[in-house]
């Protein structure tokens, strides 16, 4: 059933910002926050990246700010910067079609930035503040920002919070706020070391939890490569020759991995860019604008440093790493097959990312199993097919025992006939097997 944001209780003049935004329909997190947040309620919101989860709550707590009050009513917590700069983008471009003629304003506080500078500007309070924590709590220690005008608070990407170690600033804001603020916090994953902080401040929260298909949409194809002691720079020119990505994001665990395989690449001849945790605030701002004008065909990033950035037009994933876990890899291969269209996630494995393959398999997912061989892709046996024919042979070694008559008077040699007896079932289940397996075209 289609939804429409008519249906909510948002101004005229928000719809017609969206309208200008070009959404058409609501996604399932937006249908799910907007009215929870108009009404002002404190929300848990529990998504993937993708899923229109920015909006969900830019436009309600937009629409109703009080204009003509000049104070920060809104405030938003990004655990880096470059997803502030990101989520401030966004508020830029409502501003831009607002055509109130006291339109909202919006300031951006971030490390790296000139402080001093950007407090006097804080002279005359903007409605809405976007900002890293630590820099935020400096703005509410010096007074530029008064916590007591706050009305509410997003914090966003909370569980990459936690594994930047920066949730002490994120408690240390909250306990400044008044007791009714409005509290939003939306996380990929909710962890253990998240719980102390919802108990803490979420009162009465709404459990928002958006389950979209994100390990196998129709759109999304999934691809194992064995790596077989090759260099996975020489495998990703060699599959890049098949595939021809449009914007390709090549995954690492480590940034100095990173540097390593994008130097690997850039001697190959590929357009390459790279986003780590390493990079200085300058570079790292001039990467992410040149990686925005598409710049770059392929980008070479680690988990931490990618996450939440947009990068538009992804059509394949690389893991020239896997990552340890499931939820790393769900978030990698979520940056393609985004609205519609379709992408692939082309893996390079060693029988140590064995134990996440069947894990991820046990989950649901589906793996197509390749190699490259003479320039074309190759059809070649599943990664647990030796498992495979082991857990067959097993089947049929208990069903033959079970066939097997077991004497009533034992005498000398009975295991060696009964084992002898056994092996002869054996080999008749198999012979059945296979004429079965034949008779079906196997």
């Amino acid at each position: 059933m289609k939804r429409y944001f008519q249906s909510f209780n948002l101004s005229n003049n928000m719809l017609d910002i969206i309208s200008e935004l070009k959404f058409e329909h609501p996604t399932e997190i937006q249908h799910q926050v907007i009215p929870k947040t108009l009404k002002k309620q404190n929300i848990i919101g529990q998504s993937q990246t993708g899923t229109g989860k920015t909006h969900s709550y830019l436009i309600p707590l937009m629409d109703q700010i009080r204009r003509e009050e000049q104070s920060v009513q809104k405030l938003i917590i990004a655990p880096t910067r470059e997803l502030a700069m990101q989520i401030y983008e966004q508020v830029k471009n409502m501003i831009q079609f607002d055509e109130d003629p006291n339109p909202w304003k919006a300031k951006l506080v971030i490390g790296g930035t000139d402080k001093k500078r950007l407090m006097q500007q804080f002279k005359q309070q903007p409605h809405i503040v976007v900002g890293t924590p630590g820099r935020i709590l400096d703005f509410i220690e010096e007074g530029a920002i008064d916590a007591s005008s706050v009305e509410s608070v997003v914090i966003d990407e909370a569980d990459l919070l936690i594994d930047l170690g920066l949730m002490e600033e994120v408690d240390k804001t909250l306990y400044r706020m008044k007791e009714d603020v409005q509290t939003l916090v939306f996380s990929a994953t909710i962890p253990k070391k998240l719980e102390p902080l919802l108990k803490k401040y979420m009162v009465n929260s709404q459990y928002i939890q958006i389950e979209e298909d994100v390990l196998s949409p129709e759109q999304l194809e999934h691809r194992l490569v064995p790596l077989r002691h090759r260099n996975p720079a020489d495998l990703i020119v060699e599959t890049s020759k098949l595939i021809n990505p449009y914007i390709a994001l090549v995954f690492v665990n480590k940034k100095e991995r990173a540097d390593e395989l994008a130097d690997q690449l850039l001697s190959k001849g590929l357009e390459v860019g790279v986003i780590h945790g390493g990079l200085q605030q300058r570079e790292r701002k001039r990467m992410l604008q040149e990686v925005k004008t598409l710049r770059f065909q392929y980008i070479v990033a680690t988990d931490l440093a990618a996450r939440g950035i947009d990068i538009p037009g992804i059509s394949h994933v690389f893991n020239a790493e896997l990552p340890k876990d499931m939820d790393t890899y769900i978030h990698r291969v979520g940056r393609t097959a985004r609205a519609g269209l379709e992408g692939t996630a082309v893996s390079f494995y060693t029988e140590y990312d064995l134990p996440l393959i069947e894990k991820l398999e046990e989950k649901g997912l589906s793996f197509l199993n390749y190699d490259i061989k003479k320039g074309e892709w190759v059809e070649v046996q599943e990664w647990n097919q030796r498992k495979k024919r082991q857990q067959k042979d097993n089947n049929l070694e208990k069903e033959a025992w079970k066939k097997v008559k077991k004497r009533k008077k034992v005498k000398p040699g009975y295991k060696k006939k009964m084992k002898y007896e056994k092996d002869k079932v054996k080999k008749q289940l198999k012979r059945e097997q296979f004429r079965k397996g034949k008779k079906r075209g196997e």
